[in-house]
C-alpha cells in the first residue's frame, strides 16, 4: 500500500514523497515583478515537499493582474528566478514555475505603465481587485487580435524558455480561476468569431497550442496543467463546463503530461476529480483542503499520484515531517497573505525536534 512518504515519478519528475505544495500567490515580488531574497528563504524552507509549485508568475507585463507577483518575461527575472531554485535544490527540492497570464483580471495600477488588459473578448469581469491601496473594479480588457493570440502563445513558449533557464525542473499551466486560459474556453467570456472562438473546438484551441509550445520547450514529462471545472472565481461563467473540460482533457490526455493538478469542489456543478480520472490517463495531483488523514487514504486507494496543500504549507514550512511525526499543524494568520515582508512569509517556525 502506498504511503505520502513513498517516492513517485511523474513524468520527468521525480520526487521524494507525495506531499506537494500548491501554487499560491503571496505579492511579495519587488517593483520591477522580480523575486527577491525573500523568496530564496521561503521556498527553501519548504523544499522537504516532494514538489513546489510556484506561486503565479506571469509570462508578460499584459499578463500580470494582481499587486507585487512576480514575472517569466526576461533573462534578470530568470536569472533572479536561478537563486530561488538553487536554493530549493541545495536543500532536495524540486520546484516547476507555474505560469499564469490573468488576461482580463486586473487593473492598470497593479501594471506597468506600459502594459494592457488583454482578453478574448471585451467583457469586463464583474469584481474588484486590489491595487495597494484598497479595491478598485477591474480594468476594462481589449480584446486580443488573432494575430496578436500568437504572439501571447508564443510568450508562453519564452517564458518556459526562461523558466528552464532558471533551473525549475517543469513549467504548470495555470488553467483555472478565471485566467486568460479559462477565458478562452468559457462561453461566458468568449465571445470571438475567429477560429478561437465560437465552437468548442475553437474555444480549446487556445489551451492547446499554449501547452504545445510549452512542451516544444521542455518536454511533455515536464509539463504539468491546474484546472477546477466549474470554478466561478473572477466572474468566470460557461454554459456547459462539464462538456468543455470533458473536451478539453480528451485532447490533453494523448500529450502525456508530466500530471494534472485538479483542485475538488464538492458543492460545484461538477464532480471534477471524477471527470478527470475518466479523460485524464495520467499522474493526478489533488487538490483543496485536504487533511493529512485523507490525503493518506487517497493515495492508498491510488485516486492520486500525490495531494497539494496550500494552506497548510504557509503555517508549517516542515509540513511533512509535520505530518509523519504527528505534530500539531500552526495556524495560518490570514492577515499577512499578501503584505510585504517576512512577517507572515519567512517566519514561521519549524517544529522542534
Amino acid at each position: 500500500m502506498s504511503t505520502l512518504f513513498d517516492p513517485i515519478k511523474l513524468g520527468q519528475l521525480q520526487l521524494q514523497n507525495r506531499i506537494v505544495m500548491a501554487p499560491m500567490t503571496r505579492s511579495r515580488a519587488d517593483e520591477k515583478d522580480m523575486p527577491t531574497e525573500l523568496h530564496v528563504e521561503y521556498y527553501r524552507q519548504r523544499a522537504s515537499a516532494g514538489l513546489i509549485i510556484s506561486e503565479g508568475t506571469h509570462p508578460s507585463k499584459n499578463g500580470k493582474g494582481y499587486c507585487r507577483t512576480p514575472g517569466i518575461f526576461s533573462a534578470d527575472h530568470a536569472n533572479a528566478w536561478k537563486k530561488v531554485t538553487d536554493a530549493v535544490h541545495t536543500a532536495g527540492g524540486k520546484i516547476v514555475c507555474q505560469i499564469m497570464h490573468c488576461g482580463r483580471i486586473g487593473h492598470p495600477d497593479n501594471k506597468a505603465p506600459d502594459a494592457e488588459t488583454v482578453a478574448p473578448s471585451a467583457i469586463r469581469a464583474n469584481d474588484k481587485i486590489f491595487v495597494g491601496d484598497g479595491m478598485k473594479p477591474m480594468a476594462e480588457p481589449r480584446a486580443l487580435t488573432t494575430e496578436e493570440i500568437a504572439d501571447v502563445i508564443n510568450e508562453y513558449r519564452q517564458a518556459t524558455i526562461y523558466a528552464m533557464d532558471a533551473g525549475f525542473d517543469g513549467v504548470e499551466l495555470h488553467c483555472t480561476s478565471g485566467y486568460l486560459p479559462a477565458q478562452f474556453l468559457s462561453t461566458g467570456t468568449n465571445q470571438r468569431g475567429d477560429q478561437y472562438g465560437g465552437s468548442l473546438e475553437n474555444r480549446l484551441r487556445f489551451v492547446t497550442e499554449v501547452l504545445d509550445t510549452m512542451i516544444s520547450v521542455a518536454g511533455a514529462g515536464r509539463v504539468g496543467m491546474r484546472i477546477c471545472p466549474g470554478n466561478p472565481f473572477n466572474d468566470l461563467h460557461d454554459n456547459d463546463p462539464e462538456q468543455t473540460f470533458a473536451a478539453l482533457l480528451d485532447k490533453v490526455s494523448p500529450k502525456q503530461l508530466a500530471y494534472l493538478h485538479v483542485i475538488r469542489m464538492p458543492q460545484g456543478p461538477v464532480d471534477n476529480l471524477k471527470l478527470a480520472r475518466q479523460h485524464f490517463n495520467g499522474p493526478l495531483i489533488v487538490n483543496d483542503s485536504y487533511s493529512a488523514n485523507e490525503a493518506q487514504q487517497v493515495i492508498a486507494n491510488e485516486q492520486a499520484a500525490a495531494v497539494s496543500f496550500g494552506r497548510d504549507f504557509i503555517a508549517n514550512p516542515d509540513l511533512p515531517k509535520r505530518i509523519q511525526n504527528k505534530v500539531a499543524l500552526q495556524t495560518m494568520d490570514p492577515s499577512t497573505l499578501y503584505t510585504p515582508g517576512a512577517k507572515g512569509y519567512t517566519d514561521y517556525p519549524e517544529a522542534k525536534q
